[in-house]
């Protein structure tokens, strides 16, 4: 009876809305716009494979995570959809097509990174550190002023509307241009730690 009420009340807005949606259309909000592409379970582990732990074909996704081949045929279908990842076709025949991780995609490391100091800081610390390739020190993800690079303590960070000047530079579709993403400080926020 409950399922039914549900559907009944999504149908209306021309959408079927499963009981876990993936969907916030309410939200005005880059982080619910981000959780729609890669929130939804086994997600995240799929891109953390892929960016750290060499995984590119079907088949290594699923053995490494043990996740059922149709919902990881969906994940996978949804990141080239959102241009994450790029499905490259095999060269010979009898091969799997590759995913790629995009440049896009890539930038979603300081999310994982940061999910991990999270985790390793108030769950357990897991078995995995994340280094500088070149010099093996390891890096973190810190929190800078976009003005002066001066760090900034988590307690001290607010949110606040962007101002109406800051939305007029983004590009067609509301999405920031390729320019702007650039000005922001989120690649300087990852940065070696001191030992």
């Amino acid at each position: 009876m409950l399922v039914i009420f549900m559907v009944a009340l999504c149908k209306p807005q021309g959408y079927f809305v499963r009981m876990l949606g993936r969907l916030y259309e309410s939200q005005d909000c880059s982080a619910a716009r981000t959780l729609e592409l890669v929130g939804e379970r086994w997600s995240l582990l799929i891109l953390r494979d892929a960016m750290f732990g060499g995984s590119t074909r079907f088949s290594q996704f699923q053995k490494s995570l043990g996740i059922a081949t149709n919902i990881l045929a969906k994940r996978l279908e949804g990141f080239v959809e959102s241009g994450l990842m790029e499905r490259r076709q095999p060269e010979a025949s009898g091969e799997q097509a590759e995913y790629l991780m995009t440049e896009k995609g890539l930038e979603l490391k300081l999310v994982l990174i940061a999910l991990t100091e999270w985790g390793d800081q108030w769950l357990q610390p897991g078995p995995m550190v994340y280094q500088n390739r070149s010099d093996g020190q390891p890096v973190g993800v810190q929190l800078r002023c976009a003005v002066d690079d001066t760090q900034v303590a988590v307690a001290d960070v607010v949110a606040r509307p962007r101002p109406k000047s800051r939305r007029s530079v983004a590009g067609a579709g509301g999405e920031p241009t390729r320019h702007h993403r650039r000005q922001r400080a989120i690649p300087d926020a990852v940065r070696s730690k001191p030992r």
